[in-house]
């Protein structure tokens, strides 16, 4: 198979600093390993798999989100850059096709000498996880002394709990869940224990997935409302919470939206920048997708750090509720967007990592 003719054209649009890519001829599928920025540390993000129309959009999908890695881990304050994967297949791979892509995935980064991390991400399971390393240490999550994977999901979810309480107490003064209305959509890794997270403390919680068995059997358990997933734009909710794939809100979405708060776990939500601007003059509140996704990247990135107390990397993940607080206020006070806001504390943290003590400390590490 060629190169796509458009992978070129791609990367002369991007400003990020390397990418890596291997063609797996055995599956037809394309590696992608996109470094954005290593101003703080090794690049770290997770490995989505997904079927695209060509490999460029893989291509594409990958430097966007290491982008929105870069941003995740300046918020979050921890030591890692901005990067992550794409394995962009043809058809979905199952059985013993599935294991060896994985395998060989994981032989390739281990080929990069460390110089990228990775973890679970859409599409990507924690027993992928477990398989990827069998071949190389270059995997979060993964006690490798038990065979043990920890899933990220909970603690992403917890996190866009404390983002949709933090948004609510910022629109009504009140960060009570009792009686709102809350739209999930994704029912996966993290919207199913978001959806829990809801329901325990009183939200009147509606779900939505493209499986529509599985949204049925959550919503049984949980007596929540099923939403088909062509009415989830237009469904009125207190809070839309996105938990699938990105680009959701875009030029033709956001007049439709019937809701106060967007605040999901779904990574680059927005379809342009000027898309948060089109939701702060329709009057939405707009929790940025890299702050109030951080959970499971905070309690990974701890953990790789050496963390171990489960009280404090729970407190990392709980502070998330806070950050958007300081965002929101900032946002209000300036008359700008969330975004505007927090990319303000992105492009601070960054210009800190670049000065020349900061760098020392970097490479000390």
């Amino acid at each position: 198979m060629s190169a796509d003719p458009l992978l070129q054209e791609v990367l002369a649009g991007w400003d990020g600093e390397a990418v890596m890519t291997r063609y797996d001829r055995q599956t037809g599928s394309w590696f992608f390993v996109a470094v954005h920025d290593t101003t703080l540390g090794t690049p770290n993000g997770g490995t989505r798999m997904r079927v695209y129309d060509h490999a460029a959009a893989g291509l594409e999908d990958a430097i966007r989100l290491a982008e929105g890695m870069t941003r995740k881990w300046a918020v979050l304050g921890l030591p890692f850059g901005g990067g992550k994967a794409v394995l962009a297949v043809p058809q979905w791979p199952e059985g013993d096709n599935r294991e060896g892509l994985l395998l060989r995935y994981g032989g390739f980064l281990e080929t990069l000498a460390g110089s990228f991390q990775t973890g679970v991400d859409l599409g990507t399971t924690p027993e992928d996880m477990l398989l990827i390393g069998r071949v190389t240490r270059n995997v979060h999550g993964v006690d490798f002394e038990t065979g043990r994977m920890i899933d990220p999901g909970p603690f992403t979810a917890r996190g866009v709990l404390r983002g949709i309480e933090a948004a609510l107490e910022a629109v009504d003064g009140d960060p009570t869940l009792e009686g709102r209305s809350v739209l999930v959509q994704g029912v996966g890794d993290v919207g199913e224990p978001l959806a829990g997270l809801l329901a325990e403390r009183g939200a009147r919680v509606l779900l939505s997935d493209l499986d529509v068995e599985r949204a049925v059997r959550v919503a049984g358990e949980l007596g929540a409302e099923v939403v088909p997933p062509s009415e989830v734009v237009g469904r009125a909710c207190d809070v839309y919470a996105p938990c699938a794939v990105g680009g959701v809100l875009t030029r033709e979405t956001i007049p439709r939206l019937a809701c106060r708060i967007v605040a999901g776990s779904a990574n680059a939500q927005l379809g342009e920048p000027g898309d948060a601007d089109r939701l702060h003059a329709r009057g939405v509140l707009y929790a940025p997708d890299y702050v109030v996704n951080g959970g499971g990247a905070a309690a990974f990135g701890l953990l790789s750090l050496g963390e171990r107390d489960e009280e404090r990397i729970r407190e990392q993940v709980d502070g998330i509720g806070e950050t958007l607080r300081s965002i929101f206020g900032a946002a209000a006070e300036g008359g700008g967007t969330p975004v505007a806001a927090a990319d303000r504390r992105v492009a601070e943290a960054l210009a800190r990592g670049r000065e020349p003590s900061a760098a020392a400390r970097v490479r000390a590490r």
